[in-house]
């Protein structure tokens, strides 16, 4: 993982970039066209900025990019890394697919445990598994591309997820300060 200051200055810089196409693509943008442009903008730019080392950035990118009128912002942020990132993104998504499958073959060849005797501790054990497996499928909804992460890379990849989120904040805040600050002058 790169270090923060790094990963700001590089999310800024490709973040300014895609604001600056929407902004000459088109002059007048009601007030929700601009809120999906600088959405857009900030998602490609943060994704770019971690290159597409992560499954979450991956779909981000792929989910821009899947919209047409998506694709020249998707393009100019990512500019010559493009074709790079799609071929790092195919490579990753193999070697994912690869591990899902070792572990489907871990689990149909492992042998069944003992029942328990006491079915307090079935139904406390099931009760937990149920709260657990209720949570995973609300995190998998929230983290880009975590319908397709196993539990344990779901919880790696929404680590570096929130870390790149508090990065994106801070980023937009101190923008958001400096604007505010030449405003008053």
């Amino acid at each position: 993982m790169r270090p923060p200051t790094s990963l700001k200055r590089e999310f800024l810089r490709k973040w300014i970039m895609g604001l600056q196409l929407c902004s000459s693509s088109k002059k007048e943008m009601s007030f929700v066209e601009r809120k999906k442009a600088i959405k857009l903008s900030a998602d490609v730019a943060m994704a770019s900025a971690r290159n597409a080392a992560t499954r979450w950035s991956r779909a981000l990118i792929s989910k821009a990019s899947k919209d047409d009128s998506n694709k020249g912002i998707v393009e100019c942020i990512l500019g010559p890394d493009l074709e790079s990132l799609k071929g790092a993104s195919l490579s990753m998504d193999l070697h994912s697919n690869k591990n899902i499958s070792k572990k489907i073959l871990r689990k149909s060849h492992s042998i069944r445990r003992a029942k328990k005797s006491c079915s307090q501790k079935v139904m406390a054990s099931s009760i937990a598994k149920r709260l657990v497996n209720k949570r995973t499928r609300v995190l998998k909804s929230l983290v880009p591309g975590g319908e397709s992460m196993t539990e344990f890379s779901l919880i790696e990849e929404t680590l570096d997820y929130i870390f790149s989120l508090r990065a994106q904040v801070d980023v937009m805040r101190h923008l958001a300060n400096a604007t505010e600050l030449l405003n008053r002058k």
